[in-house]
């Protein structure tokens, strides 16, 4: 199997037996966006904890 269908797979196998097919899309959703951003990490780079933790304090006391 493909590394795409594996992890759907495994995805599929975690939820509850009453998991309905919306339920199967948003998750298989959620990975795809989590995937994508993993990789926009990698090849554009990202920042530090701290730099995020300085960014956020700005943001709240504005």
């Amino acid at each position: 199997m493909s590394a795409a269908k594996d992890e759907a797979v495994e995805l599929i196998k975690k939820l509850p037996e009453d998991a309905t097919m919306e339920d199967i899309q948003h998750h298989l959703y959620v990975l795809k966006k989590i995937k994508q951003g993993q990789n926009r990490i990698v090849a554009e780079g990202g920042i530090s904890q701290d730099a995020m933790e300085q960014d956020m304090a700005r943001w709240i006391l504005s």
